[in-house]
């Protein structure tokens, strides 16, 4: 049985991953007594339930339009993806407590060799994993997933940083190295948490697409505006795996309603084929509303 690329299959997916990480990863702390791996294994604990809140909000942006919402429900992943970053944050304060005690009482490992090969192993799992969460949550315009993926990828990151400082002290006999390594990564997943919140949030606040997205839909709009004047005030946004646009387009006062509409249809189709998922809204204006009377298309 394979998982599929459907969003809400690979989320449903992302949840038994994530149990089979966290039992590998307890195991190994049970054969250890590493506190940089207990940390790592209390992180995935937060992916299980940053997993499980992808899925539920995949599953509600999924729903249609409705008369109480009739832009969607795509907004959902946003709220999910706010709420994994806190939880990242939260697991890096953990890590870091937990990190700062054992420094103050170090202590040797139970059973290294055995205990390590079986975290090697949980990363390689979840690396994978997260590899292809961000593939695909990136073609399907997933917000969901993709902070799915990157908080996978901070624990891949963090489980790596474990290994090495676990190694190293086990080698050396270092034992005061496992929790400074421990506190270095969690740092590194403390960024990771900011970054997504500030993303996340930036999406609920209808923030405007990435100005490379813009100038693609510029570009679209010039070279699919034969017979109009001119357009401006471009507006646009994102919700979930969705954009909008908004802009208005002026025409000759005396061009007849049939042909203004052929020109709407036209930039609809040449958008939505160039920037798939786009949701465009054209305001049709006669030239007396035009900024400018030289022909200059404007924003």
């Amino acid at each position: 049985m394979t998982p599929g690329r459907h969003p809400l299959r690979l989320a449903a997916w992302s949840v038994l991953v994530g149990l089979v990480v966290f039992g590998l990863k307890w195991t190994a702390w049970l054969l250890t007594g590493s506190v940089g791996i207990y940390s790592d294994a209390l992180e995935s604990i937060v992916n299980i339930i940053a997993a499980a809140m992808a899925l539920g909000a995949l599953a509600v942006s999924a729903r249609p339009a409705d008369e109480s919402h009739p832009f969607g429900h795509t907004k959902a992943e946003y709220f999910s993806a706010v709420i994994e970053g806190a939880l990242i944050l939260l697991a890096a304060y953990e890590m870091i407590r937990a990190a700062w005690h054992r420094f103050l009482h170090p202590q040797p490992f139970a059973q290294p060799a055995l205990g390590l090969a079986v975290l090697a192993l949980a990363a390689l799992l979840m690396g994978g994993w997260a590899w292809l969460l961000l593939a695909q949550g990136r073609r399907a315009r997933s917000p969901a997933l993709v902070a799915d993926a990157w908080h996978l990828f901070s624990d891949v990151i963090a489980t790596a940083g474990v290994l090495l400082g676990a190694g190293l002290a086990w080698l050396l006999g270092w034992w005061w190295l496992d929790p400074v390594v421990a506190i270095l990564v969690a740092l590194n997943i403390l960024w990771v948490g900011l970054k997504l919140v500030r993303g996340s949030v930036g999406g609920l606040m209808d923030e405007a697409l990435p100005e490379e997205k813009v100038a693609q839909i510029r570009k679209v709009i010039e070279a699919n505006l034969a017979g109009a004047l001119e357009y401006h005030d471009l507006r646009t946004r994102a919700a979930g795996p969705r954009a909008f646009v908004e802009f208005h387009l002026v025409v000759p006062g005396k061009m007849p309603v049939e042909e203004a509409h052929a020109i709407t249809d036209r930039l609809e189709r040449a958008l939505a084929s160039e920037v798939p998922g786009l949701v465009a809204v054209i305001h049709v204006e006669p030239e007396s509303e035009a900024k400018t009377h030289q022909g200059i298309r404007i924003s």
